[in-house]
């Protein structure tokens, strides 16, 4: 008999007396899984407890046989219990035996139960046990006694906590050095002291006394978390005003959402105080989107826990953070999530890195942490348990890793790579008003890759010309909807007003592949890299495209507008695409709006077929970008996002030297401006490699912009032409260790 809308009060209730009754662990474990199976009319009603990595020991039942309590053990995934641990999610079935992950235990006397419904218990994301209920009639159990069992789980979550039955792992002392790989998401070195951001408020009162009061609290609460954002926002500094204000916009929507709002106020009926509502929907949100394939999906999951928390400060009176004096001046933030926000209360003044046990590359903590040039390492898994505050701690960004109470020899080999690191910002610092000219005469163009409004501030400070790739698909990431194009026009005003009488290359929208718009419905891709992307998605909706040439055209107003369309594989794909822009650049005039005094057309080479075209295609262009790191990963048929794979193959080989050459050659021959667009460029060897080339234009992060520079003036181009084309005419077994010679023989500085 299905339970009844009193019946999940009730058993809170008298859980809440078995948690006041105190007594044994066990002795309350059993007495536990005897009142869940009474309120549910179930004839077995079991606990299973986390006990080491990966496997889940049975530490209680009604209704099984009681020898199997404390023998019984089921692996990670293996059986039901072990999928519901390993998805963390439930599992309701009405034969059980039938599914193919069922697995028999004999011991447990469990073979004429044939209905099974079991829960994730979790606790801070991570699942500790599983409770499950069975009963003899194939029957599936409706929702209501779902989502009763796992709003018990979770009070069982904190009555086990509370009891000491979770075991942590006491093996590793707090004060050891540990080591820990991730992912590097921004760029940079910090070396400094932990403070922990404590995301998770701990819930003390989980089961409440009056619903009215507690949805009274809730909404309260509800009210002062939107008026904290929005004040965030009104506050937030108006230099760093682009893109991650759009992320706190998005942000915002979040706070509104009807949906997250009636799911916290549906718990609350369920006899839960607001707190443990908010913590149990979390939860649930976590179980649900936290192992999603789709990374977008699993960053928004981020956005509303970070939410979560911020209102679960909100009840409990603990909505500030530290306070300033508290905060110490090389401070490192290490957390398991944190949204933007919650990053931005922060003095940045005081922050030196950030450290996440999750965070991805396109996430919107990442985003903000990039404009604020805070050195960052995700993927971080079990970083938190062990960090305490205060304890030392260095964050490698460039490497993904992390050293927690590093020993004596790692503080000495980082603090001597970050005095050197110093020392070269300094030496780069001296050069960086000076042209890029090589010591024979020859000048080479160095311009600077952007996507944030943060790196067009840093133009006159890079060393770098102009910018030579702005990429616009970043406004669109991160907003909740297709940004309008007023919106759009704002946005690229603001760049060019920043730059002044510089240069920028606006690439058109490159979405698709890894860059998903969550507002942009496509189908699942077998290899999205190599899919539905960039112009291939805009010419099949051309609206998309027309909104933001049209934005650009106007933005400009009568200055020069250089555009360039990404991920060309045909002449005819770039003919549409011009003919768009020249569509709408006419419109404009007709209606009698102000057009750019100049329009530079250009494409970037990112596909090796577009090689063989190039004779049909270069007499269109103005200029024409290789972008290395696409053009190089199909050419190898590497994927660069492949750790197994992205260095298997040496770009400074024979096979990718010759074809750049080759492309270089045709555009000579077409009088046509090629420049270099991609991390190849970026390294000062590949940088010399290609200029013996004959590259003379390269566009660069502003990291890379010093050490290329410092290379150019140290080079004598006539030289290093005869030496590199001596190279490629006469390779040895190791191109690079010849490179490098060459290198070491000429005096250029690497």
């Amino acid at each position: 008999m299905p339970l009844s809308l009193e019946g999940p009060r009730i058993l809170l209730r008298r859980l809440r007396q078995v948690m006041a009754d105190g007594g044994e662990g066990q002795v309350r474990l059993d007495r536990t899984v005897e009142l869940i199976a009474t309120s549910m009319n179930a004839a077995v009603c079991s606990v299973y407890l986390k006990r080491g990595e990966d496997a889940f020991e049975l530490c209680a039942t009604e209704g099984l046989n009681p020898e199997a309590v404390h023998s019984t053990v089921l692996r990670l995934g293996e059986g039901l219990v072990g999928d519901v641990a390993q998805h963390k999610r439930p599992l309701n079935l009405a034969d059980a035996p039938s599914h193919p992950r069922f697995a028999p235990r004999p011991e447990t006397g469990e073979d004429p139960f044939k209905s099974f419904v079991g829960v994730p218990i979790l606790r801070g994301g991570d699942v500790t046990g599983v409770l499950v209920v069975q009963n003899f009639t194939q029957r599936s159990f409706v929702d209501e006694e779902v989502e009763a069992l796992q709003t018990v789980a979770m009070v069982l979550s904190e009555m086990l906590a509370a009891s000491g039955e979770e075991r942590a792992d006491a093996n590793i002392s707090p004060e050891a050095a540990q080591h820990f790989t991730g992912l590097g998401l921004t760029d940079g070195i910090a070396m400094g002291h932990v403070v922990l951001h404590e995301p998770r408020v701990e819930v003390t009162k989980l089961i409440s006394d009056n619903t009215e009061e507690e949805l009274e609290r809730l909404d309260s609460a509800i009210y002062n978390l939107r008026r904290n954002v929005d004040k965030l926002l009104a506050t937030e500094d108006v230099s760093h005003a682009g893109e991650h204000l759009a992320v706190l916009e998005t942000y915002r929507m979040f706070a509104n959402d009807r949906g997250w709002l009636r799911r916290i106020q549906d718990a609350v009926g369920s006899g839960l105080t607001a707190e443990a509502a908010v913590e149990r929907v979390n939860n649930q949100m976590r179980a649900r989107l936290g192992n999603h394939r789709d990374a977008y999906l699993r960053d928004r999951m981020h956005d509303f826990e970070d939410l979560s928390n911020r209102l679960l400060r909100v009840l409990t009176g603990r909505a500030e953070l530290a306070s300033e004096d508290k905060l110490p001046r090389d401070a490192i933030l290490v957390a398991r999530t944190m949204g933007p926000a919650d990053l931005l209360d922060y003095d940045r003044g005081k922050i030196r890195g950030l450290v996440l046990e999750e965070g991805a590359l396109g996430g919107h903590v990442t985003i903000v942490a990039r404009a604020l040039n805070i050195p960052l390492v995700g993927d971080l898994r079990g970083i938190v348990s062990p960090a305490r505050d205060g304890q030392e701690i260095i964050v490698d960004a460039d490497q993904g890793e992390v050293h927690l109470n590093p020993m004596g020899d790692i503080i000495d080999a980082y603090s001597n790579r970050a005095r050197l690191q110093a020392r070269r910002l300094k030496r780069y610092a001296r050069i960086k008003h000076l042209p890029a000219v090589t010591r024979d005469g020859t000048r080479i163009q160095l311009d600077m890759n952007a996507g944030l409004m943060v790196d067009v501030e840093n133009l006159g400070e890079s060393g770098a010309e102009n910018i030579g790739l702005f990429r616009t698909e970043l406004q669109f990431m991160v907003a909740a909807r297709m940004p309008r194009q007023g919106e759009q026009q704002a946005e690229y005003e603001r760049i060019l007003k920043a730059v002044g009488d510089r240069d920028v290359v606006f690439r058109t929208l490159d979405i698709g592949g890894d860059k998903v718009l969550p507002y942009l419905r496509t189908r699942q891709e077998e290899n999205p890299a190599m899919g539905w992307r960039a112009m291939r998605m805009a010419l099949d909706r051309p609206g998309l495209v027309r909104h933001q040439i049209r934005a650009l055209l106007k933005a400009a107003g009568e200055r020069r507008l250089s555009v360039m369309f990404p991920m060309l594989t045909t002449v005819e794909e770039f003919e549409q695409s011009y003919d768009l822009l020249m569509h709408e650049n006419q419109r404009l005039q007709g209606f009698g709006h102000k057009v750019p005094s100049q329009l530079r057309v250009g494409a970037m080479l990112e596909v090796p077929a577009l090689v063989w075209q190039l004779d049909r295609l270069l007499p269109k262009l103005d200029f024409l970008s290789v972008g290395t790191n696409d053009l190089m990963q199909f050419f190898f048929a590497s994927d660069r996002g492949n750790p197994m794979v992205s260095a298997r193959y040496d770009l400074l080989s024979l096979p990718s030297l010759r074809l750049l050459s080759h492309v270089r050659e045709i555009c000579d021959k077409h009088d046509v401006p090629v420049s270099i667009c991609g991390e190849l460029g970026g390294q000062p060897l590949e940088a010399m490699t290609l200029m013996g080339l004959g590259y003379r234009g390269f566009s660069l992060s502003s990291a890379s912009v010093g050490p290329v520079k410092r290379m150019i003036r140290s080079v004598n181009m006539n030289r290093l032409d005869l030496a590199v084309s001596g190279a490629l005419d006469a390779p040895e077994d190791d191109l690079r260790q010849q490179l490098m010679g060459i290198a070491d023989g000429q005096g250029v500085k690497l």
